[in-house]
Order: structure tokens, then sequence, then C-alpha cells
């Protein structure tokens, strides 16, 4: 659902939103509630072709990655942390200092194994956030720390999302999105 929500609001806000895999096929079934999705494009492609990425949605804009953010649930976060390809393009994020992220159990299982959090303020799901090295943003449903944006759980992804369209397209659209969905 996080991902689906982060699509819908993408691209209410004008986002080219393209969804990708890091599943085996093209058919992504939601590990939860069983929810299936068709992806357009296999992760690999979406690295190869210079795009950026979350969990299931993969952002085309001009060959050049402005965003990644990872969506959440423990069992998707453990295979995005060996997902190779994602693992690079946020690493590539964080270095080049351009927009990166995650919501859920995907903070404290993809972003901090790989030093994607190191100097920054996070938020997590509250039964994972242990894994967090600094905890002192826990509290918060939606963390924004430069570049970084991370978000609690399904509960706030609508939160996440704007916040995400905020760093992207301004705060008079996030506002704009936010009143269409009627969230304000």
């Amino acid at each position: 659902m996080e991902a689906l929500n982060l699509i819908e609001v993408l691209r209410r806000a004008g986002a080219n939103v393209t969804v990708g895999s890091v599943e085996d096929t093209l058919q992504i079934v939601t590990r939860h509630h069983k929810f299936n999705l068709i992806a357009d494009v296999m992760m690999e492609q979406a690295a190869k072709n210079g795009v950026r990425s979350d969990r299931h949605a993969v952002h085309a804009s001009m060959s050049m990655m402005l965003a990644v953010y990872v969506q959440g649930g423990i069992p998707g976060a453990m295979k995005f942390t060996s997902t190779e390809e994602l693992v690079a393009l946020l690493k590539k994020q964080a270095e080049a200092g351009r927009n990166y992220g995650a919501i859920c159990a995907s903070p404290g299982y993809v972003l901090e194994p790989h030093g994607l959090l190191k100097g920054k303020k996070a938020t997590s799901f509250p039964p994972v956030a242990y894994l967090l090295t600094d905890q002192s943003a826990c509290e918060y449903r939606v963390v924004v720390d430069g570049n970084l944006i991370t978000s609690k759980a399904l509960g706030s992804a609508t939160e996440f999302a704007l916040a995400i369209v905020e760093k992207l397209f301004g705060r008079e659209k996030a506002v704009s999105v936010a009143k269409e969905l009627v969230f304000t």
C-alpha cells in the first residue's frame, strides 16, 4: 500500500512514474495483503538506464536520478537490502547529495546497514526502530534531514509522499496535492 500511495501522490503532483520490480518477474505481489501490481521494468533495467527508483516505482526524469525511495514491510525490506542494484542506486544518491529515503522497516533494514543514515536523523517502523544507530527522531511520523526523507509506516505514507512532493516540486505543489486529496 505504501508503494501505491507514493505512486498516486507523485502522479498527482505531475511526476512521471514508471513501475519497476525487484522481484524475478514484472508481477509484484505485495507481501502482506497480496495486492497485485504489474511493473513496467525490472530493477536491473532501471538501474542500467539511470532512472530513480523505490521499492516498486521507478521514476524516469531526464536520465538523471532525482530521488530514490524504498518502501517498507519487513519481508520487503529484507529483499531490498540484498538487492545490489537498489542498494547501489541508494548509495549513488547519497554520495551525490540527491534525494533518497525509506518508509516503515526499510530505514532500519536497508538504509542503516549500508551506512546511508550516517550523520542523519531518521524514523522507522516502531518495532524495528532499535536497528537505527540514532533513534532520537523515531517519535516523528516523517523526518526530513537534508536529502533524506524517512517515515514510520503505512499510517504516515501520505505524509511521506507529500514530503517527497515538497522536496521535488516545492511547498506550493505539495499543498495543492494535499488539498486535492482532502488531506488538509
